[in-house]
């Protein structure tokens, strides 16, 4: 393990800092609640970009880049996305610094801009300015659009990856002619998150409608996907939203029909961001360090040649190079995120073999191959794979004999590796998988209810809480935001979403007494 990370059980958010740290993926910025992307931590953002880029195009959307700045007017003409971002706008009023000699920059008080100008934190308002002059008939329509961007939203309390005051993301954009098609949309957009958390990440999610209360402000309702993370709690990792005629409306945004008849536009919105990759960190890290699936893993092979010597290493070398090339030149598969496998040659002299394969298991690369001297010496050379799943595995299928290491001939090495890398992506999604549904329970009373969310006092609770004493709650709710804002109050549990596929039989609210539709997933979260 490596010295500095903190064990999960003893500390689950300063273990989370901890991987982080030492996987090299990102560090605090001087500008408060803002984070520098370091190069391990932006290859896994590239590859998630990679996967969903090409699901958005495959279901025929198009890029587009929108401006930073949006004019304060702008954002005002959509009253409820103003309101439910107002508190977290960073705004722009000069547009000019005043530098005298030997003073001071300050801003110049004569460079007062005529309108205020807000740094996005989401773009609907600046993009539906520019659909009005974009759609004028039913043909301009369906106009499905993409945004690779950064947005601020000013947080108070934030946290590397899940919680910053600037971070990447996608947001999706669309018009349509109708609702069914703008809704069919919105349902689309959230499956194809959900495939890629399940295929790409190996996070199992639920998929469902949020409630009034907790829905994007200006939609008309917000479907997502729900992760659960090692420590009980959920993590939002994707919104869809159907957003109905309100953005048509404000920005006056109408279409002539077939029939030559005026109609305001259908929108939606939805989007993923840079908290994916915490979700990731928290899904499948360990003690250890960082644990990459290999979707969206930048290196997947880290070979490292054995010898005191550049002597006695040169035909461990040769071999890792041969290696390396035959598994570079094996066929893109999509397996993969639709790139090569990548493969790191580590063959540095001025550090022991513990401290490399240390270096390469803290960074979660998923297989490690060890070639020496002895290795070469045998009438068929081979070589040693480890997997970075080791302990899933065990833990998973403990019915099998799972070894650390695995002695395999060269000759069929890349075999044996493309077969441990799909093996390990089934093994970290059903271990997720088994954990998230171990982890979820039904709650029928108040008292049982009370008993899984237990709260000590003071505002960090969720902080407080003990690692593997959270779990997702199905229980019943009466529908109203009294009840669900009372349960969050007391609780600091949130209704996460109503899940697609979770119980459906009416019932009681154990919080009110009064008819409940359905269960709700309630969960402490990040």
């Amino acid at each position: 393990m490596a010295e500095k990370i903190t064990p999960r059980l003893e500390n689950y958010p300063k273990w989370y800092l901890n991987v982080i740290q030492e996987a090299g993926l990102a560090d605090n910025s001087d500008v408060r609640g803002c984070m520098v992307i370091k190069p391990n931590g932006y290859a896994i953002w590239e590859n998630m970009q990679r996967g969903l880029d090409r699901m958005f195009k495959e279901t025929g959307h198009v890029n587009a880049y929108f401006p930073l700045f949006i004019p304060m007017s702008y954002l005002a003409k959509e009253e409820e996305m103003a309101e439910g971002f107002a508190k977290e706008c960073a705004v722009v009023t000069h547009y000019r610094l005043k530098a005298e000699k030997g003073q001071p920059l300050k801003v110049d008080p004569t460079a007062e801009l005529e309108e205020p100008l807000i740094v996005r934190p989401t773009s609907e308002t600046i993009i539906w300015k520019s659909y009005k002059s974009w759609i004028q008939s039913y043909r301009d329509l369906p106009l499905l659009i993409n945004q690779w961007a950064n947005v601020v939203r000013w947080e108070m309390r934030t946290r590397l990856f899940l919680r910053t005051a600037e971070f990447l993301w996608q947001e999706g954009h669309t018009a349509h002619a109708t609702a069914a098609e703008a809704e069919a949309e919105t349902m689309q957009m959230v499956k194809v998150y959900a495939k890629f958390a399940e295929e790409f990440m190996a996070v199992p999610v639920l998929v469902g409608p949020k409630t009034e209360g907790q829905k994007f402000p200006g939609a008309l309702y917000t479907l997502c996907i729900e992760a659960m993370m090692q420590d009980g709690k959920a993590l939002q990792a994707g919104t869809s939203h159907f957003l109905g005629q309100n953005f048509a409306k404000a920005f006056d945004v109408m279409f002539t029909t077939p029939d030559n008849k005026k109609e305001y536009a259908w929108a939606t919105s939805w989007g993923v961001s840079t908290r994916l990759i915490g979700g990731l960190i928290m899904t499948h890290s360990d003690d250890q360090g960082l644990v990459v699936p290999p979707r969206l893993a930048a290196t997947h092979v880290a070979i490292c040649p054995l010898g005191k010597t550049e002597a006695d290493r040169a035909p461990a070398l040769a071999a890792a190079q041969k290696l390396a090339a035959e598994l570079r030149a094996l066929p893109r598969e999509e397996f993969f995120g639709y790139e090569p496998i990548g493969v790191q040659i580590d063959n540095d002299l001025k550090t022991s073999p513990g401290y490399r394969f240390a270096k390469h298991e803290v960074r979660g690369v998923p297989i490690r191959v060890e070639v020496g001297p002895k290795d070469m010496e045998k009438e068929i050379p081979t070589c040693i794979v480890a997997r970075r799943d080791y302990l899933y595995q065990v833990e998973l299928e403990p019915e099998l004999n799972h070894q650390k290491k695995n002695e395999v001939p060269l000759v069929t090495s890349a075999e044996s590796i493309v077969r441990a890398l799909k093996d390990m992506q089934r093994v970290l999604f059903e271990r997720a998988k088994k954990y998230r549904d171990a982890r979820t329970v039904t709650a029928t009373t108040l008292e049982e209810f009370a008993a899984l969310f237990p709260v000590k006092g003071g505002d960090k609770d969720e902080e407080e809480t003990e690692l593997n004493k959270l779990q997702f709650v199905y229980a019943h709710w009466d529908g109203t935001r009294e009840t669900e804002d009372m349960v969050q109050k007391k609780y600091k549990a949130t209704i996460r979403c109503l899940p697609f596929d979770g119980p459906m039989e009416p019932g009681t609210c154990p919080f009110t007494g009064q008819p409940s539709a359905r269960m709700v997933l309630f969960a402490r979260a990040y």
